[in-house]
């Protein structure tokens, strides 16, 4: 248990500069869609968005997984790992931000806002700032420096917090728009490089032969994971722009549902910072426990325990959408119906990673690359189908569909390859459980915000409350 909890205390610290954060930049959710931009702007922002956080995965190549692995290694010179890792992000940046900006223009005209080939630019300079400054994240993670990763994380946000409430409320000019958001994440993101000065000065270009073409090869199946898995995520903006049919929903845009498509996934959005914020800390935790004879039973008690915190989160975001909706204008209510189905397929996503540490400690990273094939088929196939049929609706259940459908076929695999004794029928009791108890409470509908706010706390307490004596008698049994 000591290592569990010392995992627990550090994706609280990594938590703290990840969900902090990014829970910080949530509350700049309610300024965008109340005050700010109507569903149909929301809609060009979101899918400029997807488009970066696909691009991301190309600029980072994989390589804060692939400076993990390296680096503990037996032997392993961690500051060549480091300049060889750092030199192909670079390298890699340059090229995709240098070419981003060369052809800002016709790539500005293809993505609907010809008229702001500044938004490009800025775009190409703040991913090319955020993945070179990935790696000395990922080296202050390998070194478990939480604390430092959390001033940085939390003074870049308020950064961007501070400039949106300027942008918008003091200068606010209605040609530029959502390029304020751009502007601040450009101007926030940059003190990254005086954060990491010092470890961009000591770096210095490096091209091992053994060590970096070791390397590229471990991180190119990472990189065809990752865009598949961001195809999974982020695909379904793109597909309802595209294949909603017209008159889908009566008077309204393609561009208005994926802004109420977009905005409503901002609350399955907090499902996700708590994943990421365990992904920060569990990487390291399973490459640094890996030679431990027991740790298949230490990831099985992890994961299970995850499962737990994904299902109160899941229970107590979606009980209480009828006040949280209230964050957003009432032109974007209609989405809420996608919240429950996006926070499981989230809830998913993170057994999922869990379940991905058999192949990573294993160097069998082509089966990662396998299973995202699969599932980006899977997701490409499904939203073609439901989305005509279902709108929104279709596409957030899809997200759900492929994450279960990828934790198994994980699942199946990894019993093969690396048996961990995960309890899978209890973990799947508490994730049936909680969403039926989420749909049954939303059953009853209350007048009074304040009175619903009660009883969804009652539920919540009393969900706890059961937890706490079934794990209880769990523990008592096994130890025994």
């Amino acid at each position: 248990m000591t290592k569990i909890r010392k995992l627990a205390g550090d994706t609280i610290l990594y938590g703290l500069g990840n969900i902090v954060p990014r829970f910080l930049n949530f509350l700049l959710f309610p300024i965008h869609t109340r005050f700010r931009f109507e569903p149909e702007e929301f809609g060009q922002f979101t899918l400029l968005m997807s488009l970066v956080a696909f691009m991301n995965i190309v600029y980072s190549f994989g390589m804060e997984t692939t400076y993990f692995r390296f680096a503990t290694k037996p032997d392993a010179d961690r500051k060549k790992v480091f300049n060889a890792a750092l030199t192909v992000v670079i390298a890699v940046g340059i090229v995709l931000s240098g070419s981003i900006i060369l052809f800002a223009g016709p790539i500005a005209r293809t993505l609907d806002v010809g008229s702001h080939p500044d938004f490009i630019v800025w775009l190409g300079v703040i991913m090319f700032v955020d993945n070179i400054s990935s790696l000395p994240f990922a080296k202050l993670r390998l070194e478990n420096k939480p604390i430092r990763f959390a001033i940085y994380r939390i003074t870049n946000i308020v950064l961007v917090v501070g400039l949106n409430l300027y942008f918008l409320f003091v200068i606010y000019d209605p040609a530029i728009g959502i390029g304020y958001i751009f502007l601040a994440m450009l101007i926030a993101n940059s003190m990254y490089l005086i954060f990491f000065f010092k470890e961009f000065i000591q770096w210095r270009p490096a091209y091992n032969r053994e060590i970096t073409s070791s390397m590229l090869s471990y991180s190119f199946p990472i990189v065809l994971t990752g865009l598949l898995g961001t195809t999974n995520e982020f695909f379904s903006r793109i597909s309802l722009d595209k294949w909603l049919p017209e008159g889908f929903y009566p008077g309204r845009s393609s561009a208005f549902a994926v802004g109420v498509f977009g905005a409503a996934y901002r609350f399955a959005v907090l499902m996700n910072l708590a994943v990421m914020a365990y992904r920060m800390a569990a990487e390291p935790f399973f490459f640094n426990n890996a030679a431990d004879k027991e740790s298949p039973k230490l990831f099985a008690r992890v994961n299970h325990y995850f499962v737990i915190v994904c299902c109160f989160i899941l229970l107590g975001i979606g009980i209480n959408m009828d006040v949280l909706k209230n964050l957003m204008a009432a032109s974007y209510w209609e989405g809420i119906v996608v919240v429950v189905p996006l926070l499981l397929g989230y809830l998913f996503f993170g057994i999922y990673y869990n379940m991905t540490a058999w192949y990573k400690l294993t160097d069998k990273t082509i089966y990662g690359t396998y299973i995202t094939v699969g599932g980006a088929a899977l997701t490409i196939a499904l939203n073609y189908i439901l989305i005509p049929m279902y709108g929104y609706l279709g596409s957030a259940w899809v997200t759900t569909f492929v994450y279960l459908a990828m934790t198994v076929i994980c699942y199946l695999l990894g019993q093969k390859y690396y048996p961990i004794p995960y309890p899978v029928f209890s973990d799947t009791l508490y994730i049936v459980g909680t969403t039926v108890l989420v749909y049954v409470v939303n059953l009853y509908e209350f007048n009074n915000l304040i009175v619903a706010a009660i009883v969804h706390t009652c539920i919540l307490l009393a969900w706890l409350g059961v937890v706490y004596l079934i794990e209880g008698k769990r523990h008592i049994l096994n130890s025994k």
